[in-house]
C-alpha cells in the first residue's frame, strides 16, 4: 500500500474510490500471485483496466452475468485464490443474493465481494442502481463481515487486511471523486475495530463509508454553535465493534447514527439490535438516513443536501435533536 499522507489522499479522492480499487488491488497482485479479480462486465468501471492487462491470467469478465459471477468466485476460492468479484451494489446484493446466501454464507467460501458505487454515488443512473438496502440484505447472512471504508485510504487499508482473511466479506464502496479525505496519515485498521476519529464526547455520531468525512464536517460546524460532538468511524458493520458501542452508551448523552442507506436495516438498526440485545442502558439513538422511500434523482451533491446527508444537513439534524431532547426535559 502507498503511504498514507496529505499529498496522496488528496490525489486518491481526486480519482475516486473505484479507481483506488483497482489501484490497490493490481499493487497487492504485484507481490501475490493467488489474488484474483473478477468482474460482471465493468471492468473499465472498477478500475481494472491496468489489472486485467498486467495480470491476464489472474483476472475474469463474467459478462453481464451477477450470480454467475458469485459461483464462479466461490469455486476459485475453493481453489485457495484470494477472490475479489466486484460489481454494481444492488447487482451484488439483491441480485446475487442466493449465491451470496448459499456460497459465502453456507458454504463458507472466503470470496471479497466488492459493491461498487454504493449509497447514491451512481447519480442520475437512478434508483435501479443505487445501493441503499445492500447492508438490510447481507446483514442476514450468517458469517458474512461487512465492511465499509470511510474514503480512499481506507479502502487500500480494507483490501489489505481481506487478503488471507478467511471468512466471506462485502466490501461496501460509497462516494465519488473528491468525497471529503478522513486518513491523511497511517492508522491501525483492523477488521471488527471500529476507529474513534475524535475524543469521547456527549454528542457521538457513529457512521461508516464516505459519510464519516461528513459528519466530521458536521462536528465543526456544530463547534460553531457550541456543542462538542464526536466521531466514530465504525468501518465494519458486522461483526460490530461492541467495545466501542459500551465505552459510548456509557459516556455520551445523545448518540447519532448517519448512513448512506435507508434507515430500515442498516448500520442504526444493528446498533439498536445490539443494545437491546445486550441489555445495555443507552442515552437516546437517532438514525439518520435515508427514508424509507425511493429518493429524487440527481448529482450526487444534490442528494446528499436533498437528503441532508451533507455535513450541513447532519449539523442540522442534530441540533433539531438534540433541542426535542431539551424540551422533553
Amino acid at each position: 500500500m502507498l503511504e498514507i499522507s496529505a499529498r496522496n489522499a488528496r490525489g486518491w479522492t481526486r480519482i475516486g474510490p473505484r479507481a483506488i480499487y483497482g489501484q490497490a488491488l493490481t499493487a497487492l497482485a504485484s507481490a501475490d500471485p493467488n489474488i484474483f479479480a473478477l468482474s460482471a462486465d465493468l471492468g473499465r468501471s472498477s478500475g481494472l483496466d491496468r489489472f486485467s492487462k498486467e495480470y491476464p491470467d489472474q483476472f475474469l469478465n463474467v459478462g453481464i452475468a451477477e450470480q454467475n459471477m458469485v459461483g464462479c468466485a466461490a469455486g476459485l476460492a475453493r481453489m485457495g485464490y484470494h477472490v475479489f468479484a466486484s460489481t454494481f451494489a444492488p447487482f451484488a446484493s439483491m441480485r446475487a443474493s442466493e449465491q451470496v446466501r448459499m456460497n459465502m454464507g453456507y458454504m463458507r467460501e472466503p470470496v471479497k465481494l466488492v459493491a461498487l458505487g454504493s449509497g447514491l454515488s451512481m447519480n442520475y443512473l437512478g434508483n435501479s442502481h443505487f445501493g441503499l438496502e445492500d447492508v438490510a440484505v447481507m446483514r442476514t447472512v450468517p458469517g458474512l463481515t461487512i465492511i465499509a471504508p470511510a474514503d480512499c485510504a481506507e479502502i487500500q487499508k480494507t483490501l489489505e487486511a481481506c487478503v488471507g482473511y478467511d471468512k466471506p466479506v462485502y466490501i461496501r464502496l460509497t462516494g465519488v471523486p473528491n468525497s471529503p479525505v478522513v486518513y491523511t496519515e497511517d492508522y491501525v485498521f483492523e477488521i471488527g475495530k471500529a476507529v474513534r476519529l475524535t475524543p469521547l464526547r456527549e454528542v457521538m455520531l457513529i457512521s461508516s463509508g464516505t459519510t464519516v468525512g461528513h459528519c466530521l464536517g458536521a462536528v465543526e460546524l456544530l463547534a460553531q454553535a457550541g456543542i462538542e460532538a464526536g466521531v466514530l468511524n465504525m468501518h465494519t458493520i458486522k461483526p460490530l465493534d461492541t467495545d466501542a458501542l459500551a465505552d459510548i452508551a456509557a459516556k455520551a448523552r445523545a448518540i447519532f447514527v448517519i448512513e448512506e442507506h435507508t434507515t430500515v436495516g442498516g448500520l442504526g438498526s444493528a446498533i439498536l439490535d445490539h443494545y437491546n440485545d445486550a441489555g445495555l442502558s443507552c442515552p437516546p439513538v437517532f438514525r439518520h438516513g435515508i427514508p424509507d422511500r425511493f429518493v429524487e434523482t440527481g448529482d450526487y451533491t444534490f442528494m446528499l443536501k436533498q437528503n441532508r446527508l451533507d455535513a450541513e444537513g447532519i449539523a442540522e439534524v442534530v441540533k433539531e435533536r438534540l433541542g426535542r431532547i431539551g424540551a422533553d426535559r
